[in-house]
């Protein structure tokens, strides 16, 4: 008899998928809870995030060694990462967006903090505290390090109030490089500000603004080397993340539209059917799309420049297939589709308002631009990103 014990990375594929099999578990309890949060301004998924923890998804994007799953923190866990960005987006945007704000942040521990830092991070996840990664100033709103001590803030702080470890950016005297601070905080912190936060969708992602003045900033909060945040491919390829939950909403709004088609026995109608198959394609397209995004950023397939020119072209057509399954699904369900209780006009509404991620005119042009310049032809530029 072979009593070959299994290997550290066998255990840690195996238990990657018990816990996407319980992500899978929960996900109908978070998605019913979706449309009571989104009653009123100033709800926030505080259950959502509790409900995580317990299930152990808080701590699965650590490294293995270090109990968890790789996601987000290792090139093996690409697609676990992948798969529970989407599960969770399709369940709840809002939760979502909180979710990946999780991930990247233990990401960017992992990859630029001390040990002391990543071993702090270790036991607050594993304890079920919510990571969170902000970086959007206004010119009323900046964070400065003024002689050790933070003065300012930040806004659209998803998380806000939740986020039990911020991580920030900051100058030393409002000049210079951006230093990251990884900020410990106190959940419910009066600090947090989501009065201005009354967007069309997405009002359950605890998005406010963070009165961080006066928090004191020693040189254990100093994470990673000045601009370290904006390393490439990282800052630009990290987008993957917001577009795994963006897409787990495109495939949220196509099985709304699948739901009521085959409630209403309207399926069988030409243009019906016309329209739900454009949808499937555009969220298929969408899926493809994000997949491979992940597996080259994760796992370095490509050169620096390649992956970003990926990631890049992968936001334009996510958005795009985006745009067009809302359009085939109001078009199809009609305007009982755009009035409360359907569940599709929540959906409509969060994946509207999450697509509005910066610069995508950029994205687009910088990917195109990238491709021009490349010397391999159309259908040759990424042969890492076939599997």
């Amino acid at each position: 008899m072979d009593v070959t014990p299994p290997s550290l990375a066998s255990f840690a594929i195996d238990r990657g998928a018990l816990l996407l099999n319980r992500l899978r578990a929960v996900t109908p309890t978070i998605a019913g809870q979706a449309a009571a949060l989104d009653t009123s301004d100033g709800m926030v998924p505080e259950a959502e995030v509790a409900l995580l923890a317990e299930e152990g998804l808080l701590a699965a994007p650590l490294p293995r060694a270090m109990g968890g799953c790789g996601w987000g923190t290792e090139a093996a866990g690409a697609a676990g990462a992948f798969e529970a960005l989407r599960q969770i987006g399709r369940a709840s945007l809002p939760l979502g967006r909180l979710y990946e704000g999780h991930m990247n942040t233990l990401r960017l521990v992992m990859h630029h903090g001390t040990r002391e830092q990543c071993a702090d991070a270790v036991r607050a996840a594993q304890e079920g505290v919510l990571f969170g990664v902000w970086n959007t100033e206004t010119a009323e709103v900046t964070l400065r390090i003024e002689d050790g001590v933070a003065r300012g803030g930040k806004v659209l702080c998803s998380g806000a109030g939740l986020v039990g470890r911020g991580l920030v950016t900051a100058r030393h005297g409002g000049e210079g490089p951006q230093q990251m601070l990884l900020l410990p905080l106190d959940r419910g912190t009066d600090r947090a500000d989501l009065a201005g936060w009354t967007p069309q969708g997405m009002r359950a992602s605890a998005t406010g603004t963070m009165d961080l003045d006066g928090l004191d900033l020693s040189p254990s909060v100093l994470l990673g080397e000045p601009d370290a945040y904006f390393r490439q491919p990282d800052f630009f390829a990290g987008a993957w993340r917001f577009l795994a939950v963006q897409l787990g909403g495109i495939e949220a709004v196509a099985e709304a539209l699948r739901l009521h088609l085959n409630r209403t026995g309207r399926g069988g109608n030409p243009h019906q059917a016309a329209r739900f198959g454009q949808a499937l394609t555009a969220a298929e397209t969408a899926r493809l799309w994000v997949e491979r995004a992940a597996i080259l950023a994760e796992e370095r397939l490509e050169a620096p420049e390649k992956i970003i020119a990926y990631v890049h072209l992968a936001r334009g057509a996510v958005e795009r297939a985006a745009l067009d399954v809302m359009e085939h699904a109001t078009r199809s369900v009609g305007l009982q589709g755009l009035m409360r209780p359907n569940p599709l006009e929540r959906l409509l509404r969060d994946l509207a308002t999450y697509l509005r991620q910066p610069a995508p005119d950029f994205a687009l042009v910088s990917g195109a631009e990238a491709g021009l310049g490349f010397e391999e032809p159309v259908g040759e530029m990424w042969p890492g990103a076939a599997r």
